[in-house]
């Protein structure tokens, strides 16, 4: 391949994404996605210039358990007297790091598994297949709890089990899409061009199957962010980083409900739900616009209809117009002709 043949490949490349980012772009869900992250992004990048103190130079701790002032925007903690608004910035980088990280990974080994088992078939899906099975029914939180308990509470290791074990769901959907796109004409004419399975799978129907992993991928992460919370609030998370569920399960500890430090809770509280709202805003508009047929069946799309008091009106509104269309449908027996030739 020339150097021409590469160039031209990756800005065609280059242009599918910016077309898809114009797309998220235009529609107004996408849009606060696409702003919430970006803003995200920006903080976890810029944290040691945006935080007004380090939360992890213990020389850098004010008097604890101060409320919201113009030094400390939200507070310090009860126990340590660390700023708990640089905590929730230098938080930020825990969270997107190891969601996005882990995102990635399950889609590109899911991805990977799904297409090998629909392309080649055979023993290779049986086995991919089997090995789905037997992970999904493995209870995944006791499994975390002893392994980092012999391996480390390090966030390697969490991002290792989330991978090892979170990759079945996607690779079952992309083994049924690849079930079918490998009858279509273009494969076909691949396998008799002598293409090789390697470079069909990669250059045919991973292509064909980008929507479902992008999309996933979103809704992925924003799924790891939440659990890595529920993994830190437990205790299970790096006792050595700091995290928003780290911070949640701090403030249980150290007593915020009963002292009333409701700064110390909501912080961490408000950065997870922004963090998880705005990427499950991009993955639902990205199935929208991957799959503009699955919008009216959705049930989240429903949901939010439900949220607006137009869900159930369109339903009663439908109804309607199917009574108007049998009610026109039906002949008028009034001007039928009596049987026998008889006339009134």
């Amino acid at each position: 391949m020339s150097r021409r043949d590469v160039f031209l490949q990756v800005a065609r490349r280059g242009g599918s994404f910016l077309s898809l980012l114009k797309k998220l772009w235009q529609h107004p869900k996408g849009r606060i996605g696409l702003i919430l992250v970006g803003i995200l992004v920006l903080v976890a990048v810029l944290a040691p210039v945006l935080a007004p103190y380090d939360p992890y130079d213990v020389t850098q701790r004010a008097a604890k358990g101060l409320r919201p002032n113009w030094q400390h925007p939200l507070g310090t903690t009860i126990t340590t007297g660390q700023d708990i608004f640089s905590m929730l910035i230098y938080g930020s980088r825990v969270s997107l790091m190891i969601g996005v990280s882990t995102g990635l990974a399950l889609a590109f080994l899911g991805a990977l598994m799904g297409v090998m088992a629909g392309y080649i078939g055979g023993f290779a899906d049986n086995l991919i297949m089997r090995i789905v099975d037997v992970l999904l029914v493995i209870p995944t939180l006791p499994l975390i709890i002893v392994l980092t308990n012999l391996l480390g509470r390090s966030y390697f290791v969490i991002v290792l089990v989330f991978v090892a074990f979170g990759w079945t769901g996607l690779a079952r959907v992309i083994r049924s899409l690849v079930l079918v796109l490998k009858n279509s004409n273009y494969v076909k004419a691949a396998e008799l061009a002598g293409a090789s399975r390697w470079y069909i799978m990669t250059k045919h129907i991973l292509p064909g199957t980008s929507h479902l992993i992008i999309m996933n991928t979103t809704l992925t992460c924003a799924g790891i962010m939440v659990a890595e919370a529920g993994l830190s609030f437990l205790g299970l998370g790096d006792p050595t980083a700091i995290s928003w569920g780290k911070m949640l399960a701090e403030a249980q500890g150290g007593g915020a409900l009963l002292f009333g430090a409701w700064w110390w809770i909501l912080a961490p509280g408000a950065g997870i739900f922004l963090a998880v709202f705005s990427f499950m805003r991009i993955g639902i508009v990205m199935e929208e616009i991957f799959n503009p047929r699955m919008k009216a069946s959705s049930s989240i799309y429903k949901i939010f209809k439900h949220l607006n008091n137009t869900y159930l009106d369109e339903v009663f509104r439908s109804m309607e117009d199917e009574e108007a269309d049998e009610s026109t449908e039906q002949p008028d027996r009034s001007n039928a002709p009596l049987p026998g030739g008889c006339h009134d």
